[in-house]
């Protein structure tokens, strides 16, 4: 989005306006009305669900319990199913699902807080987050707007990033994750790729490295040389911060490239987005692959990318077929397709919380989801 759309909205009898910010993409509000402590959450929650966008004048703590209530409204029980009206498919499910989540998004991204020069909140009680949304935004001398909802995103990826996620497969040791890069908190692909046996150790690709942790794995493991891509500039940089902080620069390269690099490798890996999809945020891109383009980029590329003797290890959950977006038949048919054969498979259980949640949306499907390490070769 371009970073001057400005918003308008009266105030004190003047018009008024500033720079639209919205790192997720979320567009300007088209109606602003000044709230305040006195704001009733009834009230601004009715707001809201118009697309009147409140522009607060309270203090910030305040601000933060208005938001709190206004998400309490969204979330309350939805009223039962009528009688003999069936079930939705998991297929109608998952898009209910995640219509759902972009209206609650969208209603709740109506808060919104004004900024001055240098990321500053001129609000009581307001925290100091400077820090936050420069890791986010960059260095920034102008005032501008952006929801609340937004910045607590950004107060968390920076929590994150300063106290990183342990992983066991590296000892113990953490990865810091940067504002929008998928944080490595399902850890069940990355043991994967820690207990599988390699190949070989002379090198290896790790194709969208994302934090980089997949490459920090194999060099642990004892590759010489990995070559770690992404195209992401924050991913990227991301990934530099975490090599460097494990210790194993010297034997991890990144490299700015969409899926390969150039040369081919004894052992190439790939984790991409499990989910075939329109990504509607930059974060939901490491989840989200729309028309499958980096699954099948990967499988479409691996092989001439393959030393003799070598796997390709494709690290997918099978969510998407549970999901009905994707059949099994599907995903072993573009194998095929790409002159591959499936030469070994590890399978493993989520053990994140939502696949015990009866009362996740998605229960059945994420209840019997496995997640797999492919190892595939070149088809004889």
């Amino acid at each position: 989005m371009d970073e001057r759309t400005v918003i308008g909205w009266r105030e004190d009898g003047r018009d008024r306006s500033a720079r639209w910010r919205s790192e997720s993409g979320a567009a300007p509000p088209r109606r602003v009305v000044i709230a305040d402590d006195a704001t009733r959450a009834d009230e601004a929650y009715r707001l809201a669900c118009e697309g009147t966008a409140l522009l607060w004048r309270g203090d910030f703590q305040n601000a933060r319990q208005l938001l709190a209530a206004m998400a309490r409204r969204i979330d309350r029980t939805p009223r039962k199913r009528k009688k003999g009206k069936p079930e939705p498919s998991q297929v109608q499910a998952f898009h209910l699902y995640r219509q759902a989540r972009a209206q609650r998004a969208r209603t709740l991204g109506m808060l919104l807080i004004p900024f001055e020069p240098g990321h500053t909140i001129p609000l009581r009680r307001a925290p100091d987050v400077a820090q936050a949304c420069t890791e986010a935004y960059g260095p920034d001398d102008e005032p501008y707007v952006t929801s609340l909802r937004e910045l607590l995103g950004l107060i968390g990826a920076h929590e994150w990033r300063e106290k990183g996620v342990p992983i066991p497969a590296l000892g113990g040791d953490r990865i810091h994750p940067h504002y929008g890069v998928f944080s490595p908190v399902r850890g069940e692909y990355v043991d994967l790729v820690a207990q599988a046996p390699l190949p070989a150790t002379t090198v290896g690709f790790d194709i969208g490295t994302g934090t980089g942790v997949l490459a920090a794995v194999l060099a642990r493991r004892g590759v010489q040389r990995i070559v770690a891509t992404d195209q992401d500039p924050r991913a990227l940089a991301c990934a530099q911060e975490n090599i460097e902080r494990l210790d194993v620069a010297k034997q991890v390269e990144l490299v700015e490239a969409d899926l390969f690099p150039e040369g081919r490798a004894p052992l190439i890996v790939c984790n991409p987005p499990w989910v075939p999809g329109k990504p509607t945020t930059p974060l939901e891109h490491a989840v989200y692959d729309q028309d499958g383009r980096m699954l099948r980029g990967f499988l479409a590329g691996l092989a001439d990318h393959l030393e003799p003797g070598g796997e390709g290890w494709l690290i997918l959950s099978d969510l998407a077929e549970h999901l009905g977006l994707r059949t099994r038949d599907d995903l072993t048919g573009l194998v095929g397709a790409a002159g591959l054969a499936v030469a070994g498979r590890l399978d493993t259980r989520p053990a994140h919380p939502r696949a015990a949640d009866p009362d996740d949306p998605l229960h059945a499907a994420r209840s019997s989801e496995t997640t797999s390490l492919w190892r595939l070769t070149p088809a004889r």
